[in-house]
């Protein structure tokens, strides 16, 4: 099987090693040898092997007959959406890790490999490394999905570990990231929940089986977080993660990702640094949980190529994914239950005693003149309403 790549960036390059440095283990999984005909950038590469192969020019890779396997790792939605629905058209499978292509176009390019019996396989557009795409689509479907909850992204996994673990601020934090290549020199798309988002989108499509557009899901990202919040949390013997959730409510879907405080009970409660993790929840199965490095070089193009070997080994058959284009109206967030802890200024402790019904109270050394505390579950309509009426120094959600 001849193979193409597009893209000779971080992931291409190791999609690249990994299939050239185990070709016998691949071949045996495959059932047949996989070898890289070309690599597709507009770049050169003087003296790297992939010179040998390298391209410039997209119609050269599909319009060879002998490329079966196009393997996508550009990045961004254009020229990679244009490029993968040709591919498709022309009867050649694709394999991804481009989560803004997914969670725009994934309906759309599963129903074009539909009918060509070609495949559209993205486990790694999620969580890099940790496989969930093929045990959400092949391993639960007998359940119906409850919830799923998720660490994914380790950028922000890393920012709030080291802030709780050397009692930090955000941005001095924020600013170790970066130097040590774990955020980008523009953080939006991690600290502002954006990657997170797109994800949480193609898990939830594939969860509920309609199409979930990022752009109709809540987003909160952590820039809030402050380190007395987490001297709250720690005081209280709980910790501040950024979740990804979906959930299945009284036949209403709610999509969001934000910051919430978890207690030791709680199952990703030691997903700490860049590792990431997924939580499923289903009617009969109950919790199940995926751990692991989220994204990097190898991780990732590991799992890119164990789509090129599903891809090789289903020639001609289509890999069937529940995943149409119908959209999913998502539940209004102010109908959802949460509880909340929130500081206010000690004087106004009695107008918050007044406004909820308080579950705990908090206390954390060194700090003074606030009030900090849990509300009861209640619909978040009904919470926004009650604390503009006070001056709010911090709110997250809680599981506590």
């Amino acid at each position: 099987m001849k193979v193409a790549i597009l893209g000779y960036g971080t992931v291409g390059s190791g999609v690249f090693e990994v299939i050239n440095s185990n070709p016998e283990g691949i071949a045996r999984r495959a059932g047949e040898e996989i070898e890289i005909k070309y690599v597709l950038d507009l770049r050169e590469f003087p003296g790297d092997p992939v010179e040998k192969v390298l391209v410039h020019d997209f119609s050269r890779i599909v319009n060879d007959p002998e490329v079966g396997v196009i393997i996508e790792v550009m990045g961004g939605v254009e020229p990679a959406y244009s490029f993968v629905k040709e591919a498709l058209l022309k009867g050649k499978s694709v394999c991804t890790s481009n989560k803004e292509l997914v969670a725009k176009h994934g309906a759309e390019l599963l129903e074009i490999a539909k009918q060509k019996k070609e495949n559209f396989l993205f486990e790694a557009s999620v969580a890099g490394g940790i496989p969930i795409i093929r045990p959400l689509n092949q391993s639960l479907t007998v359940d119906e999905i409850q919830e799923v909850t998720g660490i994914l992204n380790g950028t922000t996994n890393y920012i709030l570990t080291k802030m709780r673990d050397e009692g930090l601020d955000f941005d001095v934090v924020l600013a170790d990231a970066q130097a040590k290549g774990y955020a980008e020199r523009n953080p939006a798309a991690d600290v502002d929940g954006y990657d997170a988002g797109r994800k949480i989108a193609i898990l939830t499509s594939l969860a509920y089986g309609m199409q979930v557009d990022f752009e109709d899901i809540y987003i909160e990202g952590i820039r809030n977080i402050s380190k007395n919040d987490i001297a709250y949390a720690l005081a209280g013997g709980a910790d501040i993660k950024l979740f990804a959730t979906s959930c299945a409510v009284d036949g209403r879907v709610y999509a969001m990702v934000a910051p919430r405080m978890i207690n030791r009970s709680h199952p990703l409660y030691s997903v700490n640094d860049v590792f990431n993790a997924i939580l499923v929840r289903g009617n009969f199965l109950g919790d199940v949980m995926f751990y692991g490095k989220g994204a990097g070089k190898l991780p990732t193009a590991s799992a890119v190529v164990s789509d090129v070997v599903d891809a090789v080994k289903h020639q001609g058959k289509h890999v069937m994914t529940i995943w149409n284009s119908r959209k999913l109206e998502l539940a209004d967030m102010g109908t959802l239950m949460s509880k909340f802890f929130v500081r206010v200024p000690q004087s106004q402790k009695a107008k918050a005693q007044e406004l909820f019904k308080v579950e705990r109270e908090f206390t954390a050394p060194g700090i003074e003149g606030e009030y900090a505390f849990l509300t009861s579950a209640m619909p978040e309509s009904e919470f926004d309403q009650a604390a503009g009426q006070l001056k709010v120094l911090s709110r997250i959600r809680a599981e506590l």
